[in-house]
């Protein structure tokens, strides 16, 4: 299981691939990447951004606000080249950790940076794992509803649907990798 602090540092090396940005906009899409479940604290982002500095893997740069409401200066963080070399590396690993709950989603953000034999390493390894679990909580799933209270077993039957779905968004994934064609869009996902 992947550290949540090593989750954020490959979020944050993946968004400053992409272009600089300051600690709101960095927060700001780090939450929206991370979903509704795993908001991220200034608490947890500055502490990585100084591990990050100290690493070497990103530099700071302080800018004038353009900002009408504050006259504060910003600190700009971008990438350094061995934190470019570290993304890359990150990117390139394909062994449980990148498929794991903590870690596929951010992996999954980033696949555009990542070689096509990768990408179906980690979702055929994110599918194997979702099926032992599935396969795991079917057959707890018939010995032990007949002794929960309903909602317990509504919650269970829930859970197995969510998965499924998954799996079954996974097995296009990878059949689209294959054949090179573009990826069918991802399951919606229920409010």
């Amino acid at each position: 299981m992947a550290r949540r602090g090593d989750t954020i540092e490959l979020a944050v090396l993946g968004l400053l691939h992409e272009s600089p940005m300051h600690g709101y906009e960095l927060r700001k899409r780090l939450n929206l990447m991370l979903g509704w479940r795993s908001l991220l604290s200034y608490g947890s982002l500055y502490p990585a951004l100084k591990k990050m500095l100290r690493a070497g893997w990103i530099e700071e740069h302080t800018v004038p606000s353009t900002g009408a409401t504050s006259r504060r200066p910003r600190i700009v963080y971008e990438p350094t080249e061995a934190g470019r070399a570290e993304f890359i590396r990150l990117m390139s690993e394909a062994g449980p950790s990148a498929w794991e709950d903590d870690n596929f989603d951010i992996r999954f953000a980033f696949f555009s940076s990542t070689d096509m034999e990768i990408r179906l390493r980690v979702l055929e390894g994110r599918r194997m794992r979702l099926q032992e679990r599935l396969e795991r909580v079917q057959g707890q799933l018939s010995l032990t509803q007949k002794e929960m209270d309903r909602y317990a077993a509504e919650l269970q039957r829930h859970g197995v649907e969510q998965v499924e779905r998954e799996v079954h968004w996974l097995s296009e994934l990878i059949q689209a990798e294959r054949a090179g064609t573009p990826a069918p869009q991802p399951p919606a996902t229920q409010a």
